[in-house]
């Protein structure tokens, strides 16, 4: 399992938000591409990213830096979401370097688009499920939809997507540790990989991940507590490493 550290722009900052609130936001630096080289140190092998005004305005805005940090660390796959709505964006992130594209709200509200574009873009689409009480939320987090996670995880499966982004929004940000049942839940119900996100604290959260890794989880995305130090970004891989034999 990797431990995938996460930048979430804002205005050209790294931040980090409580429960995808705009206006409850942290500022952990004004260099995104200096943070990027930070955890690459620390030894990351993937690198999350989120363009949170993308994903209000519904296209790219910080769409610049995160060339500038794939640019500037060509050998570390990085997974973007936030604003990208039509297959025209998805060219452009490839183009300029990233790896993988995550798609959320526009996955849920036109799932004809995700078969469409891992046809075009076989291996690097990834879709991004955010749920609340096992229902999903779009529009940043603002509405709930009436579709049920497994289901929609289920019918991306089909459509050839490469991994699938769960996030339990009622703990992101909040440090509340992560929500292993329903990870679990999600994992057993497909084939391709989990990625685990949201409430990740400290090692514990970690060492919990890698006893279900297993079960299909592949990887662990952690923001807030390695910016806050309740959780060592180098040590949480090595953790994992050494859980799966390494």
């Amino acid at each position: 399992m990797i431990v995938i550290p996460a930048i979430d722009l804002k205005d050209g900052k790294c931040v980090r938000l409580r429960q995808g609130r705009m206006d409850d936001e942290t500022v952990f630096s004004d260099d995104p591409v200096a943070m990027a080289g930070r955890w690459v140190e620390a030894g990351a092998r993937r690198l999350h990213i989120v363009d949170l005004d993308g994903a209000v305005a519904g296209k790219p805005v910080n769409a610049a830096i995160i060339e500038a940090i794939a640019t500037t660390y060509p050998d570390l796959p990085i997974q973007i979401g936030g604003g990208i709505r039509d297959s025209e964006t998805i060219q452009a992130y490839l183009d300029a370097g990233v790896s993988y594209v995550i798609l959320g709200t526009k996955a849920v509200n036109a799932p004809h688009f995700v078969s469409d574009v891992c046809t075009e873009y076989a291996g690097h689409i990834i879709v991004g499920l955010d749920a609340k009480d096992g229902k999903v939320a779009i529009d940043g987090w603002s509405k709930l939809s009436r579709h049920d996670v497994i289901d929609l995880a289920q019918h991306f499966q089909g459509d050839g997507v490469e991994a699938i982004v769960y996030t339990d929004i009622g703990r992101d940000g909040m440090m509340t540790g992560v929500n292993i049942e329903a990870t679990v839940k999600l994992a057993q119900s497909i084939a391709i990989p989990v990625i685990a996100s949201g409430g990740i604290t400290d090692i514990k959260d970690i060492k919990k991940l890698c006893a279900v890794a297993d079960e299909g989880i592949m990887g662990a995305i952690t923001g807030r507590a390695i910016y806050e130090g309740t959780l060592d970004f180098a040590k949480a891989q090595k953790l994992a490493d050494k859980e799966a034999g390494h």
